[in-house]
C-alpha cells in the first residue's frame, strides 16, 4: 500500500504517527509541507478523501489563523490561507489511493490501513 505523509518532523504527533506508519513497513512518500507545500488542487484532493470542509485541515491554534480573520472563511479561503501559510495545515495527514485521514490522535492514522 502506498501512503502519502504530509509531515512536520518538529510536531510530536507527526513524528509518532510516522513511527507508526514505519512499523507496518509501507511504502510511505514523506513530504515535508513546510519545505514543500501543497497546491490548492492537492488540497481540494485531500479535502475530497477526507470528506468533510477544509475548516478541519487548518490549525486554529496558528497565529496565522487569527490575524488573517479565518474563523468565518469559506472552504476556498482557507485553503487559500493554507497554500499561503503551510503552518495552518492540520498535521499529520496521511493519504491513500482513495482515502485521508489527519493522524490525530497518532493511532488515528491507522484507520486507513
Amino acid at each position: 500500500m502506498h501512503i502519502t505523509f504530509y509531515h512536520n518532523p518538529r510536531c510530536s504527533k507527526s513524528r509518532a504517527v510516522l513511527s507508526l506508519l514505519k512499523e507496518r513497513q509501507l511504502d510511505i512518500e514523506i513530504i515535508e509541507y513546510l519545505k514543500t507545500p501543497p497546491n490548492s488542487s492537492t488540497l481540494h484532493e485531500i479535502l475530497g478523501k477526507l470528506g468533510g470542509s477544509a475548516a478541519q485541515l487548518v490549525r486554529t491554534s496558528e497565529k496565522e489563523y487569527q490575524t488573517l480573520h479565518l474563523a468565518q472563511a469559506d472552504n476556498d479561503r482557507l485553503i487559500e490561507a493554507i497554500v499561503e501559510h503551510p503552518i495552518l495545515m492540520q498535521r499529520p495527514i496521511i493519504v491513500s489511493k482513495d482515502r485521508a485521514v489527519i493522524g490525530r490522535p497518532p493511532e488515528q492514522a491507522l484507520t486507513i490501513l
